[in-house]
Parts: structure tokens; C-alpha cells; sequence
């Protein structure tokens, strides 16, 4: 197999799980394992290359937001993305800064995989109850804007954990009962998130050896097939779970990770 159609399998698997809820980072690393390893560089700039279509698809309402900041309603949206992706980023530099580094390993991916696969089910469970006794609530509050820029962190620390999962189901506990309300926050709390991510690791990489070793070529082929397959993904998601639950993500989760956990070699 050629590098380049690596990496075009790498961005598509990339496009297709950032925002379904079974985490994009863990799929990476596991078809990693098979197609070779890549740079933190590549794997979070085709991250950005997904974000890109959040942003073609909820473009109505960023520009909505951004054309109507001095409305009460949108800047306190505002605010509260800012605080989200605050915390995120000052977290996000601590455990840079600490030295964490994602897995070489399958195994701790596939353990993330069945147990955020339970916490799914249980999660979808109390939240359909909180949401019972609620009622229908689609605003977001400080403590959700600050729980989802947690949840995005601890995501990235555990590869299998799922971003979107983790924002998303966070939300819904914490008092946003509306799924489009909660799903919408965080995919766009994602954008500047990702953006962010990938600016960081780029302006490590310039000027320094390691630029030289990046082949570009092939994570631009990346980029652009997460883009395209992104757009369809998010697109088919939000119509899926207009009348559906997570039940069937959650399943494919601990399927998933039993199977990896069963067939890789000790550790693998």
C-alpha cells in the first residue's frame, strides 16, 4: 500500500468518526497499528480537517453569531463557548506541557472503547430520565459550558473516551435535555478547539527537523478526505439522532473493543 493511500484511509476513518460518538483518536490509532504510525501533527490537523466541515454546515448560525454579537442571547452563547474552550485550552497546554503522549499501544484503546460503551448506555439512561423530569431544555448554562471544556480534555487524555460522546453526554446530564442543543455546543465548541490544536502543533513543528520528516503531500490528501467525509457524517448524525438514541454507538463501542482486546497479542 502507498503512503498517500494510507493516508487516505487514515482521513476517511478520521471524517467518519470525529463526531460520531466512538472516538475518532481511538480509530486512528488503531488503524495506525496497521498502516503506520504518524506525527501528533498529522493526527490533529486532519482533526481539523473534520472541524471544517462543522463549520460548512452550521455556517448559518456562526454567522448569525457573529453579526449579532450585541444581542443578549448570542453573546451569552458567546461567552459561554469562550469558557468552554478556555478551560479547554488552559488544560490542554497542562497536560502538553506535562509530557503526556497518546498510547503506542491497542490495548488501553480498546479498555476505552467498552468502558465508554457503558457509560453510554448508563449515561443515555439517566439523561433520558433528567430530561423526563425537566422537560425540554435547550439552553446551556455555565456549568455545562464548563463541564463540556472538561470533558474535551479528559477525551484527549483517553484516546477511545470520543470527544463528541463526552461533550455531548456531559450536556445532557448536566441540564441541556435538548439532543440538537447539546449536540450543536459541542461540535461547535470543537472548532476553535481543533483549530486551536493544530495552529499549536504546527507552530512547534516549523522551523525544526521535524517539519523535514513531515510528508505533507500525504497529510493533505488527509486533510481533504476528513473534510469530505466529515460533512456527510455530521450531516446523516444530526437527522439520526432527530428519532434515535446513542444505544447502537455504544454497542459498536464495547463490540469493538472486546474484539480488539480478544485478537491483539499481549501487549499489543
Amino acid at each position: 500500500m502507498t503512503d498517500l493511500l494510507a493516508a487516505l484511509l487514515l482521513g476517511i476513518i478520521e471524517g467518519i468518526t470525529e463526531f460520531l460518538p466512538i472516538s475518532s483518536t481511538g480509530h486512528l490509532l488503531i488503524a495506525q497499528h496497521w498502516l503506520g504510525a504518524r506525527s501528533d501533527l498529522f493526527n490533529i490537523s486532519i482533526q481539523a480537517g473534520a472541524i471544517l466541515a462543522v463549520v460548512a454546515i452550521y455556517w448559518k448560525r456562526l454567522w448569525g453569531l457573529a453579526v449579532g454579537f450585541t444581542q443578549r442571547d448570542n453573546l451569552d452563547y458567546l461567552l459561554k463557548l469562550g469558557v468552554a474552550f478556555g478551560i479547554t485550552a488552559v488544560l490542554g497546554i497542562i497536560v502538553k506541557k506535562a509530557g503526556f503522549t497518546l498510547p503506542d499501544h491497542v490495548t488501553p484503546i480498546a479498555w476505552a472503547l467498552v468502558l465508554g460503551g457503558v457509560w453510554m448506555v448508563a449515561a443515555e439512561h439517566f439523561a433520558a430520565k433528567r430530561a423526563a423530569a425537566l422537560g425540554e431544555r435547550s439552553d446551556i448554562t455555565w456549568t455545562v459550558a464548563a463541564l463540556v471544556g472538561i470533558a474535551q480534555v479528559v477525551a484527549g487524555v483517553f484516546p477511545g473516551t470520543s470527544r463528541s460522546a463526552a461533550t455531548i453526554f456531559v450536556a445532557l446530564l448536566a441540564g441541556t435535555t435538548s439532543r440538537a442543543a447539546a449536540t450543536e455546543f459541542a461540535f461547535l465548541v470543537g472548532i476553535p478547539t481543533m483549530f486551536a490544536a493544530s495552529g499549536y502543533e504546527l507552530l512547534g513543528v516549523i522551523g525544526t527537523p521535524a517539519a523535514a520528516q513531515e510528508d505533507w503531500s500525504a497529510l493533505g490528501v488527509a486533510f481533504v478526505a476528513s473534510a469530505v467525509t466529515a460533512f456527510i457524517a455530521v450531516k446523516w448524525l444530526l437527522r439520526y439522532i432527530q428519532s434515535h438514541r446513542f444505544t447502537a454507538f455504544a454497542i459498536y463501542r464495547v463490540v469493538l473493543g472486546i474484539a480488539l482486546l480478544l485478537l491483539m497479542p499481549a501487549g499489543s
